[in-house]
């Protein structure tokens, strides 16, 4: 049986008197594709944020990958990001005088070493290994994306964590990411998608939702929506 890859027991997080969080507890197993769905409003981001180490929850505990991240001050933190977690921003955060490849060199670099070869392998895994010499400006929103991607997967991150994947996205390029999720999903990554999108939502194996701050409900999705097409060929 495989493994809790994360593990929130009685997460809440507070600002002051508005609680944005109270008493979340859920597990997701090693290769399973998770869900979380929730309106403006519901806790979602905060709980990303959480997830992905980018701030510490009030009170409760978060074990990723059988660690106990919720006691590690803000420097350890940033250590477990960038060994454990490849994040997708629905905005890019790409830098706009690098191109393609040397956005994804980026990533190694703060991790361990930069790989120009590598690189490009990960960008030819999203579709865009024609693409790695051009600069974001002169990418189409679902072509940064996918490098958005690509740079999340070059640490082979035990946890793929993605906030609203699609959101800036037409049908076309959301139809381009779903397929390229199916496919890490498939190859055995742990993902866990934070999305307003019933029909993004509907991919996952499994959703949990959040309303103001509470989980709502866990349940299994019996029939999630597979895609088989090919990221480099369902269009840009």
């Amino acid at each position: 049986m495989k493994k809790n890859i994360l593990e929130l027991h009685e997460v809440s997080m507070f600002y002051g008197q508005v609680k944005a969080l109270q008493n979340i507890t859920f597990n997701v197993r090693e290769g399973e594709w998770l869900a979380i769905m929730g309106s403006s409003g519901s806790g979602k981001t905060t709980l990303m944020n959480i997830i992905g180490c980018l701030n510490k929850a009030t009170h409760g505990a978060v074990f990723l990958d059988g660690e106990k991240i919720s006691r590690l001050n803000a420097r350890d933190l940033t250590v477990i990001r960038r060994d454990k977690i490849g994040l997708i921003f629905q905005q890019f955060h790409l830098i706009s005088y690098l191109t393609a490849v040397e956005n994804v060199m980026i990533a190694q670099y703060y991790h361990s070493m930069a790989d120009e070869k590598e690189a490009l392998a990960a960008l030819e895994r999203v579709g865009l290994g024609h693409r790695g010499r051009h600069l974001p400006r002169q990418l189409s929103g679902g072509e940064q994306q996918r490098l958005c991607i690509a740079r999340a997967l070059i640490n082979h991150p035990r946890l793929i964590l993605a906030d609203e994947p699609t959101g800036n996205l037409d049908e076309a390029n959301q139809n381009t990411v779903m397929d390229i999720f199916h496919q890490l999903h498939k190859q055995g990554s742990t993902i866990v998608v934070v999305t307003h999108s019933p029909d993004v939502a509907a991919h996952a194996q499994r959703i949990v939702y959040l309303e103001f701050g509470r989980m709502v409900k866990d349940v299994q999705n019996a029939h999630p929506h597979g895609r088989a097409g090919a990221p480099a060929e369902a269009g840009r």
